[in-house]
């Protein structure tokens, strides 16, 4: 009886719902800085500041109904990752505790039905971190990230060649493992484009196209990068310090985003003209009809 009366005592408020919440994605977010993961770190904030914006604006719409089941479940959910906090073994697990967090507070407030008031906050926090686990155990982007390397080099005149996952120059060569392979910056990528569509959406016809253009350009994007570290790599072995794990190494997946941006900026432009020809175009014959 005394669980139920607890429970609900979360349901009706909110505020201790929130707190929660807000308690652990902090944990979340003190775990990747302690990583050293800055680039995460960084995706971490901007994610969550999505999040936090969808919420606010339906701040007044959300129902808490939960009950023992969804809401025990919720608990298990938070203890789990309370522990791996607690014990530090997140090494495998540090990218899915801010998705699971948010799925045990939605369970604890809302139970399963009520899931789907969140579902935009959810898609945005599972493209965060889970793409990159799952990416991580089914397959490996170094080879034809080499290979596509090894393709502008050969464009941009040098002489290269390629195997397996290795780059070869006369002035030395250098090895792509699967953290240089742009995997990172491809979902990161990905996971902004989910953004844009949830808070700034297209038109259903050109939605497919949009995560088509994050892959395409993470890809890119890391494929230049790590042609000029095979360029640096025998020639200028301060560049490629800093090109590979200094703070000129996050450089390129700036130059990806913005460049996302910009095209995003311009579908959604495009669609506001059109939108504003078609109210001229119905403008027309109604004024012609009134003279």
């Amino acid at each position: 009886m005394n669980d139920l009366t607890s429970l609900k005592f979360l349901k009706n408020e909110p505020f201790w719902l929130l707190s929660i919440g807000a308690a652990l994605e902090a944990i979340c977010i003190t775990l990747v800085w302690r990583a050293h993961d800055v680039g995460h770190l960084g995706m971490t904030l901007l994610f969550l500041f999505a999040t936090g914006s969808l919420l606010w604006d339906k701040r007044r719409k959300l129902t808490f109904e939960s009950g023992v089941f969804p809401s025990t479940v919720g608990m298990v959910l938070i203890g789990w990752v309370l522990w791996q906090s607690a014990t530090l073994n997140v090494e495998h697990t540090l990218r899915l505790l801010s998705f699971t967090s948010a799925v045990g507070v939605g369970l604890l407030a809302s139970g399963f039905k009520g899931l789907k008031q969140y579902w935009e906050e959810l898609v945005i926090l599972f493209f965060l971190g889970v793409p990159s686990v799952i990416a991580e155990r089914l397959f490996d982007l170094s080879p034809l990230t080499a290979k596509f390397s090894g393709l502008l080099l050969w464009y941009a005149g040098f002489d290269v060649a390629v195997k397996g996952t290795s780059v070869y120059l006369p002035t030395g060569s250098i090895k792509v493992i699967y953290s240089c392979s742009g995997i990172d910056t491809i979902l990161y990528i990905l996971g902004i484009s989910v953004i844009a569509m949830i808070m700034f959406p297209v038109a259903k016809s050109k939605r497919i196209f949009v995560p088509i253009i994050a892959v395409t350009l993470g890809f890119v994007v890391n494929g230049i990068r790590i042609a000029m570290l095979a360029v640096f790599a025998g020639s200028n072995q301060a560049a490629f310090d800093d090109w590979h794990g200094g703070k000129a190494s996050y450089t390129y997946a700036m130059i990806g985003i913005l460049i996302f941006g910009a095209v995003y900026m311009f579908m959604l432009w495009q669609e506001e003209q059109q939108a504003k020809n078609k109210t001229t175009a119905n403008q027309i014959p109604s004024d012609r009809q009134s003279l």
